[in-house]
């Protein structure tokens, strides 16, 4: 079975979809399941080089809004072990870079921990992932050839490709993250809590036994 997570860098319900999805993996054994991360640019007009976050948040859900939309956020967070330090966050960047880094780990062998480095760095150390520093330094914490990285990041290698799949993402309907979408067909969307996750992984891979029997 293949599970590919839609979900964008700078999203906080992704981050606890991704918790939820861990603890879902670990109580299921996650035999049978191959696990891909796909990427969702929630706002692509963010320029190279980000934008000053507070001044972000106050035009995208107004001034008071915006002092308050993190509270039910990190009481969330807080249930599945995430210290969300929105206070720390300067820029919010523009994340087709970081989607190229989680690419790139996936060839490494190392995308899931590489997914957990970046939402750590931006929500609870308030690090611009935006900024290829910070990302070869994420590259260096999950083991990969950093040289290559920072190669790659001078360059406009697999740039289209991303758009292309969050094209694709939208395409098939997603218009939120993250999305669970399992073997191409179904489509679960939302952080999902880790009993319903297992319910789904038990339910499909017993179809695909079945299914083989018959053969």
């Amino acid at each position: 079975m293949q599970l590919d997570v839609v979900s964008d860098t700078v999203c906080p319900w992704c981050y606890i979809g991704k918790k939820r999805l861990d603890q879902a993996l670990e109580m299921h054994g996650g035999k049978g399941i191959t696990l891909v991360w796909r990427p969702f640019q929630l706002d692509a007009s963010i320029p190279e080089g980000g934008v000053d976050r507070k001044e972000y948040m106050e035009k995208k859900f107004g001034t008071e809004r915006a002092k308050t939309v993190g509270n039910t956020i990190r009481e969330f967070g807080v249930q599945v072990g995430i210290e969300f330090r929105f206070d720390r966050i300067e820029r919010s960047p523009n994340t087709l870079d970081s989607h190229r880094l989680i690419r790139w780990a996936g060839t490494a062998g190392c995308q899931n921990e590489m997914v957990d480095i970046l939402f750590r760095r931006y929500f609870e150390d308030g690090e611009d992932i935006g900024s290829h520093d910070v990302l070869i330094d994420a590259a260096a914490e999950a083991q990969m050839d950093t040289d290559i990285v920072r190669d790659l990041l001078t360059k406009d290698a697999d740039k289209e490709l991303i758009r292309r799949e969050d094209e694709l993402a939208r395409q098939m309907g997603i218009q939120g993250v993250p999305s669970f979408v399992v073997n191409s067909q179904w489509v679960m969307v939302g952080a999902q809590e880790p009993e319903t996750l297992v319910k789904m992984f038990n339910k499909l891979l017993a179809r695909e036994a079945e299914a083989a029997a018959a053969q």
